[in-house]
């Protein structure tokens, strides 16, 4: 069934890759941009470009009335280096203030919009990469609580996230956990600094992280879209993996030297304590519900084999 389909952050680094996977199965795409410098780069993937400002309700509001959407796709961040400037993985919370906010304030007047003009159907993006609760496996599903690292300076950010899946979930919609993305200008800021040797790793490496491809993130986005899903999925690959085996083979397949290893106090004292939990103590997280209740098939099983093409 043809649907018109309403992608909040179309020009985004998932945006870019999502809307002409809707537009192949036969879709009608409005993509929203924050710069009317990207409208030709919209209308180039073949959507109908519209600047809109997330944080502002009467801009959201006008520019969902004017699509007349039946599903609305919320993938508004502000993460790039034009909106957020350099990372800054010591204080996510500044790094990630603009997303934040996208996530809470965003996702209300997304929410808001939805109802005035009566779509039904809301899928949200989420996260699951290293996040998952410290505590028993490295591997967690959708019924397993994710850590919000509360007293550190992440914890305004995995809030926001929370949020977000709270208020989309009551409103009946879909939630779609991402990995670490890689994929088309996904991981070009970590690849440098890997060639670097700016990118070490933490004590012994055991925190598992969850990666998934741009490609596969977007096919699940379609699959949840088509389906009407609701509820929660973890859209990862199927390969959780301590960072000593993942980022060591990152370096190797960008052609750079194997990365240094610093001690955790001094990772705590450089990096903070996101750094810390993410290379130490992190949960993955598995698929198999996606899999399972979308039919959701990856073209990327591994990002062992993603890195390669990647970066080749």
């Amino acid at each position: 069934m043809v649907m018109r389909v309403f992608v909040a952050g179309g020009s985004g680094v998932l945006g870019r890759r999502l809307v002409p996977q809707l537009l192949a199965r036969g879709h009608q795409v409005t993509a929203t941009t924050t710069s009317a410098a990207k409208l030709g780069l919209l209308a180039r993937l073949g959507a109908d470009g519209v600047v809109m400002d997330g944080l502002d309700a009467a801009s959201v509001g006008e520019a969902v009335a004017k699509a007349r959407p039946e599903v609305i796709v919320h993938q508004m961040t502000a993460i790039s280096m034009a909106h957020a400037g350099k990372p800054d993985i010591k204080h996510p919370d500044r790094w990630f203030a603009l997303t934040n906010r996208l996530r809470t304030e965003g996702t209300d007047h997304l929410l808001a919009a939805a109802q005035a003009t009566g779509v039904s159907h809301v899928v949200c993006q989420g996260y699951a990469s290293w996040n998952g609760i410290r505590e028993g496996g490295w591997v967690k599903t959708e019924r397993d609580p994710l850590d919000l690292l509360e007293g550190t300076a992440a914890h305004v950010g995995l809030k926001a996230l929370l949020h977000a899946e709270e208020v989309v979930l009551k409103a009946g919609g879909a939630v779609l956990r991402y990995g670490a993305f890689y994929g088309p200008g996904a991981i070009d800021d970590q690849v440098e600094l890997v060639r670097k040797r700016q990118y070490p790793l933490v004590g012994r490496g055991t925190g598992h992280s969850s990666w998934v491809h741009l490609d596969d993130a977007a096919a699940a986005t379609v699959l949840a879209v088509e389906q009407e899903a609701r509820g929660v999925f973890n859209v990862v690959d199927d390969e959780p993996a301590p960072a000593s085996e993942w980022l060591p083979h990152l370096a190797a397949c960008a052609g750079a030297k194997r990365p240094m290893r610093v001690p955790v106090w001094l990772a705590r004292l450089l990096a903070g304590d996101q750094a810390v939990v993410m290379m130490t103590e992190g949960r993955g997280f598995s698929n198999a519900k996606a899999k399972r209740e979308l039919g959701w098939q990856l073209r990327y099983p591994s990002w062992r084999r993603g890195f390669e093409e990647e970066l080749a």
